[in-house]
């Protein structure tokens, strides 16, 4: 017995709703730990839809957010970004259904490196240009149109928090 797609999606936009509110967050260490909810509703809603490259690269941004929104110092060395990086491409291996799987792989990794400068500006150039663009195609793909609306919303969150921190104040990193 099949679950009611519109429990399916509406995992996915439990997810939407925390990754808007990340951007919100004025510290990053907020802002990951919002998202750490985000990926965790987003696991289960691309498992539900069979999107499995998908739902593995959301455990590993799952845990990408644990490690930079936490206070040990070893999990936010750039150690821990290239062992994060490497398990994305590991992935691959495991979850290869054609060229599709590469997308979600590709926006985590750079996605992954931007979070790893604690650079705000950084973080949200990398999500406009490079990981919301690879994931929309990835859930149109995969029939994720919380997936969609997530990425759409994003894109419009992350330009709100530019305007209301100023593009200046974000090229900062914290510690």
């Amino acid at each position: 017995m099949s679950l009611h797609p519109l429990i399916i999606q509406g995992a996915g936009l439990a997810g939407t709703v925390l990754f808007f509110v990340s951007f919100q967050c004025r510290s990053n260490r907020n802002l990951f730990r919002v998202q750490l909810l985000s990926y965790l509703f987003y696991t289960v809603h691309l498992m539900l839809l069979g999107a499995t490259a998908g739902a593995v690269s959301y455990v590993i941004n799952a845990c990408r957010s644990l490690c930079l929104g936490s206070r040990w110092r070893f999990a936010r060395r750039w150690e821990m970004c290239a062992l994060l990086c490497l398990a994305q491409a590991a992935s691959l291996f495991f979850t290869w259904n054609g060229w599709m799987s590469l997308l979600p792989v590709v926006a985590n990794i750079a996605a992954t490196l931007a979070g790893y400068t604690r650079n705000a500006r950084k973080i949200r150039v990398a999500g406009m240009f490079i990981n919301s663009p690879l994931w929309i195609v990835y859930d149109v793909l995969v029939g994720s149109w919380a997936g969609i609306l997530d990425e759409v919303v994003s894109e419009i969150s992350m330009i709100v928090s530019i305007v209301r921190f100023g593009w200046k104040e974000l090229d900062r990193e914290e510690a």
